[in-house]
């Protein structure tokens, strides 16, 4: 007989506290319906306490993503707490409330300025409150893996009484080594009088760089439920990536016998998905979903794997997805191809939309011959944009050579007013974004710029990420085209339409910068 881990997807929460990582609406749902299909148990959507619009994303996927239980996060505080009931409310018996309060001594004190006593009171009225609004509660002990054994025992129990069927012991700050993390769930369940009545759960961090290692010593020794991102997103150094916890369960089922209910095939799309709309690029050596996770080179591993693929790949390509993204399409191809390679992809298009993604396919297959996943991929962050353009790209020229002096010029339609501007820079991107933003205010600070081929080829679109900060906030912006002074500008127009405040500059309407 397996066991069964249970996988809890917090990309849409923990992950997209990543500086840069924030999400529309309508991205979160692309990537709660991809998750859905990936096979995840449970979806945390996200804060709704956090800002209206978080709210609003985790309502309308409790409303419109089927399968996995739909979780909301809330702190021990009535007000969570009753916000976060009502964001997951459609979700009915499938909703999850997941409450969550400090448990180490620095941060009670520190941070709450609260004696043990207040906050397993806390806990306790957190809990029963929750219970008695949602399907499901699970209660985190923040900051667990610095906690004192004995206090931290004596909550668990405690709000495992007041009704949480799901207790999570997180390593908040990746500070904990597996045989320390792996030895504290043990204890828990040992010594906790009533653990029986709980499946308990992980959330590790990755600041040593050891969240999939604690997570599976965590498994070892009991836990049931693992938290996890996709591509291993996260605060600071991020979180234990999804496809690494699935994959090494699978391929070292000789150790472990556990099983999920993940779709391993379904693991490289999802990936590329959440890159793309994050702006999170992946590294080519990263486990799993790097470009370079089974691309053999050396000669002596080539000969290997041309004689027996075993030699030197521990798992298949195709078992997580690879060779999904290997049918092209092309400038005759018709909607129902696409609409079928879009469903293969894991998103499912309406008519109207259809007839708007297979318009800018049309157009992307006037450039290039061959169109791939990514490409696909990156048209649809083009089309989730428009819901929220203020700024258009109306035209862009850019002009540069061996000896002169980079120039660009650009017409923008901000909030229906035409605008013009020219500009001279250290090349055609730079003359392009120093044209584009002496039209617009706030332009924010630019922290990143990065550019990556979607594809191989000369005719390959260039997918470019702009991040900005404007005060305390940081956006992304994306942008996709064969050619990238024109991805570029795209990207920066992205992320601009991201600011909240953002307006023309009308009495520079006829700005020169030259």
């Amino acid at each position: 007989m397996t066991d069964r881990l249970y996988i809890f997807d917090t990309t849409l929460r923990d992950g997209e506290q990543s500086p840069g990582c924030s999400m529309n609406i309508d991205e979160k749902l692309r990537v709660a319906h991809a998750l859905a299909t990936l096979g995840v148990d449970v979806i945390e959507a996200g804060f709704p306490i956090a800002s209206p619009g978080d709210f609003e994303a985790v309502h309308r996927i409790a409303s419109e993503v089927k399968g996995p239980c739909i979780a909301g996060l809330a702190r021990a505080a009535r007000r969570d707490i009753e916000r976060a009931a009502e964001a997951i409310k459609p979700a009915g018996e499938r909703g999850r409330i997941h409450t969550f309060i400090a448990t180490s001594p620095i941060h009670m004190q520190a941070k709450l300025r609260m004696s043990p006593e207040q906050v397993v009171e806390r806990a306790i009225e957190a809990v029963r409150l929750a219970r008695a609004l949602a399907g499901e509660v699970e209660f985190s002990a923040e900051d667990a893996g610095r906690s004192e054994m004995d206090f931290l025992c004596r909550i668990v129990e405690e709000t495992i009484k007041a009704g949480a069927k799901v207790i999570n012991i997180p390593d908040t700050v990746g500070y904990m080594t597996p045989d320390e993390f792996g030895q504290r769930i043990r204890t828990l369940i040992e010594r906790v009088p009533n653990a029986d009545q709980a499946i308990f759960s992980v959330h590790c961090h990755n600041d040593l760089g050891l969240a999939v290692a604690n997570s599976l010593a965590a498994v070892e020794n009991g836990a049931r439920q693992v938290e996890c991102t996709i591509n291993g997103l996260g605060e600071r150094a991020g979180n234990a990536a999804l496809e690494e916890i699935v994959m090494i369960l699978r391929t070292r089922s000789d150790r472990y016998d556990i099983e999920t209910g993940i779709d391993t095939t379904r693991i490289v799309p999802t990936s590329r998905m959440v890159s793309q709309i994050t702006g999170m690029p992946i590294q080519p050596n990263k486990a799993i979903v790097g470009a370079n996770a089974f691309a053999h080179e050396s000669g002596i591993h080539q000969d290997g794997v041309l004689k027996h693929q075993k030699t030197y790949e521990i798992m298949t390509p195709e078992s997580v997805g690879w060779t999904t993204n290997r049918m092209v399409l092309g400038k005759h191809s018709g909607r129902a191809a696409l609409r079928a390679r879009y469903a293969a992809l894991g998103v499912e298009l309406d008519d109207n939309r259809l007839n708007d993604v297979f318009t800018r396919f049309k157009k992307l297959a006037d450039k290039k011959k061959d169109i791939f996943d990514e490409d696909l991929l990156a048209i649809l962050s083009d089309e989730s944009e428009v819901n929220v353009e203020r700024i258009k790209l109306v035209s862009l020229h850019a002009a540069s050579g061996t000896g002169d002096t980079p120039v660009a010029a650009v017409e923008l339609e901000i909030e229906g007013k035409l605008l013009k501007a020219t500009a001279e820079g250290d090349g055609p991107v730079d003359a392009a974004f120093k044209a584009i933003k002496s039209l617009v205010e706030p332009n924010g600070k630019l922290l990143l710029y990065s550019v990556n081929a979607i594809t191989s080829g000369t005719d390959a679109q260039g997918e470019v990420t702009v991040r900005l900060q404007d005060g305390n906030r940081i956006v992304n912006g994306q942008g996709a085209d064969t050619d990238i002074v024109v991805a570029s500008a795209k990207a920066l127009i992205s992320a601009l339409n991201k600011l909240p405040d953002m307006h023309a500059k009308v009495v520079h309407a006829q700005y020169s910068g030259v």
